[in-house]
């Protein structure tokens, strides 16, 4: 009998200690992890929008600002190819040349907005408006969207550069591009609503259209003094 309660208290000690090793697979290898599920109803551009993109000169947006350098934005025209369309057509028509970035906020909207030839927020292109093309591309930093009015099909011309993140805009606006080289010149854009010094682009271009280096801005003459005119010495 004695023998017989030592066998068995061995097998039962036996089991307890094969359970985690059984728990952990063949070998002593750990349990594979179950597989996640990922997300229903979310496109794959929004997280392939934060990796490296191939250059694609046609859809590649060129900004050279007052600020002193050149922003290049990739342009989407797979999820927004109305604004994209728009964006481009103005570019070439040199709509964007010497506009101002006339709102430009820290903290709270987090971006800098420009795109309007009368630099009030009131103006915009002889074009036609936009339809919404909202879509699943993130309001983050860099981030480039159409700005509008209260009407979810009113943009036209104007668009925002984001500073930081501000989700609350996903899916309200229309985000149809991201910097991806030149973001310190954004962030150097002089802030206010109106800005006193307000940052212009100098120039607009499309890559594919072969743009020229970057010129920064004419150094404008100080003012003279009240009462004293110019004069040019005989040579």
């Amino acid at each position: 009998m004695l023998m017989r309660f030592v066998a068995a208290v061995a097998a039962a000690a036996a089991m307890l200690i094969a359970v985690p090793a059984a728990a952990q697979g063949a070998g002593g290898a750990p349990a594979p992890k179950p597989e996640i599920e990922p997300f229903k109803d979310v496109a794959a551009t929004a997280h392939a929008d934060t990796a490296t993109p191939a250059a694609d000169p046609e859809n590649t947006w060129v900004l050279d600002l007052s600020t002193g350098g050149r922003v290049s934005i990739r342009l989407r025209p797979d999820v927004a190819p109305k604004m994209v369309a728009q964006i481009k057509t103005l570019t070439r028509r040199k709509f964007y040349d010497g506009t101002v970035f006339h709102r430009v906020i820290d903290g709270g909207e987090n971006m800098a907005q420009g795109g309007d030839p009368t630099g009030t927020g009131r103006g915009e292109s002889d074009l036609p408006d936009v339809p919404a093309e909202f879509n699943n591309l993130p309001h983050l930093r860099g981030a480039v969207s159409a700005a509008r009015t209260q009407d979810p099909n009113s943009a036209n011309s104007q668009f925002f550069i984001m500073f930081g993140p501000r989700l609350g805009f996903d899916r309200d606006y229309t985000v149809f591009g991201r910097v991806v080289d030149g973001m310190q010149w954004v962030d150097k854009i002089e802030r206010g609503e109106p800005p006193a010094s307000p940052t212009r682009i100098l120039h607009a271009y499309i890559a594919a259209d072969n743009p020229p280096p970057y010129q920064p801005a004419p150094v404008a003459a100080p003012a003279l003094p009240e009462g004293e005119t110019k004069v040019t010495l005989p040579q």
